[in-house]
């Protein structure tokens, strides 16, 4: 009896993240403007792992979302790696980062994904019923890709055939759709609370919020994406300019004003929905728990001279991860500050939601999602 040859999660993860790439760009054409600036500027570069290091960021709205993106994500090789609470920046939602957890995973492919679930709790009570009943009435996954999940979770994996509609069907999941999903009146409420809350209940899925590329010198993209007449963030999100970089650093082109159709009794009706957008990120070192707390500690108070920016004191002060060669350990995760800065900078609020600033639920998102997540330090530390 010959042997099942499943595609490899690495390589199911590098398809996917490709083909993501691909129909990102068909759908926002600035983003291929993004992935050139890269280009450019990470061929004047080493130390990249590759050109096809991204992540994307998506919106889910239930715990039902959340739970079968995880089980999507698990046949990717995506793992859950810890918990950002941004509601304490006014954004009902708490989010995790799937991400590959090993070193040949990041080496085969880099990609993560920035997962967000909708904090219906924070809602006010008439919109969050309207909310969950928007919701409740949409699916977010074909038939053809359940059966495929089934089958690879049944079985261990998925050949290359089944592997490849596997990735289509998954790929689908966050495309974007011009038609949306509730009516004009639903949508504007939504909007007049917050535009998040909007934009995840609105439409058919959860359609890609940015996608974005790694690149060396995003001081030297920023420059780049003003010279090409993108309308950019005025400042980088994350840690200043260093001879050694640590953590991540981001920047974005704002959010595109989109065309959307609202179904009524005599046809369609359109109107226009900003969301989605364009971001680079530089990635520095992973800092360690005493590390961290110095860097929250310069950040609170706006000032950084007070922190080493050596790879000889970094290390003598353990405060960045290093391998056993004594180079730097790459920050594979994000900030909740400068996520929480790159939403906002994008949403283009016009009033104050009445929406309540909430505390973090870390084990009600774990419970929504079927497991807990990983911690980012117990990685890091077994890294090498």
């Amino acid at each position: 009896m010959m042997t099942q040859v499943f595609r490899h999660p690495n390589q199911l993860r590098a398809d996917f993240s490709q083909a993501l790439s691909d129909m990102y760009r068909a759908e926002v054409p600035a983003y291929g403007t993004l992935i050139d600036i890269v280009g450019k500027i990470n061929a004047q570069h080493e130390g990249i792992r590759s050109d096809g290091e991204r992540h994307g960021a998506i919106r889910l709205g239930t715990a039902a979302e959340l739970s079968l993106i995880r089980r999507v994500f698990a046949v990717l090789g995506l793992h859950p790696v810890d918990y950002y609470d941004l509601s304490v920046a006014g954004l009902p939602v708490h989010s995790t980062a799937f991400r590959p957890i090993t070193e040949d995973g990041f080496n085969t492919s880099p990609f993560r994904m920035f997962t967000s679930l909708l904090r219906l709790d924070m809602l006010p009570d008439d919109l969050r019923k309207t909310a969950e009943t928007a919701l409740a009435a949409r699916s977010i996954f074909s038939k053809a890709g359940h059966d495929l999940l089934l089958r690879a979770e049944a079985n261990g994996g998925l050949s290359k055939a089944d592997g490849a509609a596997f990735v289509r069907e998954a790929v689908r999941i966050f495309a974007w759709r011009k038609q949306a999903h509730v009516d004009l009146p639903t949508y504007q409420s939504l909007l007049a609370e917050h535009p998040l809350i909007a934009d995840i209940v609105s439409f058919q899925g959860p359609h890609m919020n940015h996608l974005t590329p790694r690149v060396a010198d995003i001081d030297a993209a920023q420059k780049m994406m003003a010279a090409e007449g993108l309308d950019i963030k005025d400042t980088i999100e994350g840690p200043p300019r260093r001879n050694v970089p640590i953590l991540l650093r981001q920047t974005a082109f704002k959010a595109l004003s989109e065309p959307v159709e609202f179904a009524t009794n005599s046809g369609w009706e359109t109107t226009h929905h900003t969301a989605r957008f364009g971001e680079i990120e530089q990635r520095g070192a992973a800092l360690t728990p005493k590390g961290r707390a110095l860097y929250d500690q310069c950040l609170a108070q706006k000032d950084f001279s007070g922190f080493p920016d050596t790879k000889e004191e970094l290390k003598m002060r353990a405060l960045a991860y290093f391998d056993r060669n004594g180079m730097t350990i790459t920050y594979e995760d994000f900030l909740p500050v400068s996520a929480a800065g790159i939403f906002k900078s994008n949403l283009r609020e016009t009033k104050t939601s009445h929406t309540q600033l909430g505390t973090g639920d870390q084990k009600a998102f774990e419970a929504a999602m079927g497991r807990p997540v990983l911690d980012m330090f117990d990685l890091y530390a077994t890294s090498d």
